[in-house]
């Protein structure tokens, strides 16, 4: 395919990152389609055995096998790389596979992971489940303590792995300490951005050197696809990131690298317009519940810090009513907004984190998480934000709120 746009590649990295998410990364062929081209393809084929062989040599540009590389793909991975500020970009097939691989691409058995300890349930079984099996030590710390990070440094300390805001919790890591602090000890950031986006806060600006996501949530932004990407210096995609990746074959589908680009093109909207609904049905439920976690609230103990390395405050925030039977009961009582485990969608939805997203993180990690049985979690979406809060305030009224 001819990579031809109709514009000077060389100063997309000028663009701001509005501009990238819809015009980063377009690859033109022939025919100068606007819309970038789907290739359903798993294969490419040669004009001679020489080409086929230099190309997997690595000594002639080109496809090989769609595990690889393809060109729907390699145009999210760049457009993703461009909005980040990251020098390059591999996607996954789920947010999962991208954390996966973030970490265990560079990990090996005596190593050790600090991690916080508040996190997104399948991100918390990596650490204190799936590592250990493979003599890979851990230790968790209250990520909102600067103190608890330095302190849990050992000499075979490789990774610091956390989420900011974190998930369901909405505790936010001092990134700009963090991220000084590994480099000080040649330890790798990896941090989790799917709360956020490059749209609200770029990790890589506060010196994190790996960003991972789950695509399938803001990014994407209407709930149709899964999706995963990782970004990080070329070194690190390419040597460390990409021999694991290419054999253990964690990929993308064409389609759904397709359907995320197009999401893509509205999540600075999307991302800025959420957010403000987010504020305004925060504002309404704060006085209505015991407790509110919300980073955009001046009630948040963490407000100012949030707010310095976000452009927003994000869609999601979460709640604490008196347990799980007045949970459940708000949740029954919704009729507007959806019971769903999803966050990032353009729909509103309410989920109960200790019986779902948190659901396999043993009952002692969710309690010294914050994970409490009365805790929702709700997205908040493009809906008209007077109708969230009318539901809202229907629901909270019928569990005697």
């Amino acid at each position: 395919m001819k990579k031809t746009t109709g514009f000077d590649r060389s100063k997309t990295r000028n663009w701001h990152p509005a501009t990238q998410a819809v015009r980063g990364g377009t690859w033109r062929s022939e025919h100068g389609e606007t819309s970038e081209a789907l290739f359903l393809t798993s294969g490419y084929t040669y004009d001679s055995a020489e080409e086929v062989a230099a190309r997997f040599a690595g000594e002639a540009q080109g496809m090989t096998y769609s595990r690889l590389q393809n060109p729907t793909v390699a145009m999210l991975e760049e457009r993703i790389a461009l909005m980040e500020g990251a020098e390059a970009c591999r996607t996954q097939a789920t947010g999962m596979a991208a954390m996966t691989t973030a970490l265990l691409c560079q990990l090996s058995a005596g190593d050790h992971i600090v991690a916080a300890k508040a996190a997104f349930g399948s991100c918390r079984w990596l650490i204190d489940s799936l590592c250990p099996r493979f003599a890979i030590e851990t230790t968790v710390v209250d990520g909102r303590d600067n103190d608890a990070w330095e302190k849990a440094i050992r000499p075979n300390t490789k990774v610091f792995f956390f989420e900011t805001p974190a998930n369901p919790t909405m505790d936010i890591v001092d990134m700009r300490f963090v991220c000084d602090l590994a480099k000080a000890h040649g330890i790798t950031t990896v941090v989790d951005n799917a709360f956020a986006t490059s749209a609200l806060q770029r990790p890589m600006d506060f010196g994190a050197d790996v960003v991972a996501y789950s695509a399938t949530k803001l990014m994407e932004g209407q709930g149709r696809v899964l999706a995963g990407a990782v970004c990080a210096s070329e070194q690190f995609i390419n040597d460390v990131l990409l021999p694991f990746q290419r054999n253990t074959g964690p990929n993308l589908a064409p389609f759904n690298a397709w359907v995320v680009m197009k999401g893509l093109e509205t999540l600075d909207l999307r991302a800025r317009r959420q957010s403000e609904n987010a504020l305004a049905v925060g504002k309404f439920v704060e006085g209505r519940v015991p407790r509110i976690l919300h980073p955009g609230l001046g009630s948040h103990p963490q407000h100012n810090l949030a707010m310095s390395q976000m452009a927003a405050c994000g869609p999601i925030f979460s709640f604490i009513l008196e347990g799980r039977e007045q949970a459940m009961g708000l949740l029954n009582a919704l009729e507007l907004v959806d019971i769903s485990n999803n966050i990032g969608d353009s729909r509103s939805l309410c989920c109960h984190p200790a019986s779902t997203t948190h659901y396999g993180v043993s009952a002692e990690a969710r309690a010294d998480m914050g994970v409490v049985e009365g805790m929702l979690r709700i997205n908040i979406g493009l809906e008209d934000p007077r109708d969230i809060i009318a539901d809202l305030d229907q629901a909270l009224t019928k569990v005697g709120l």
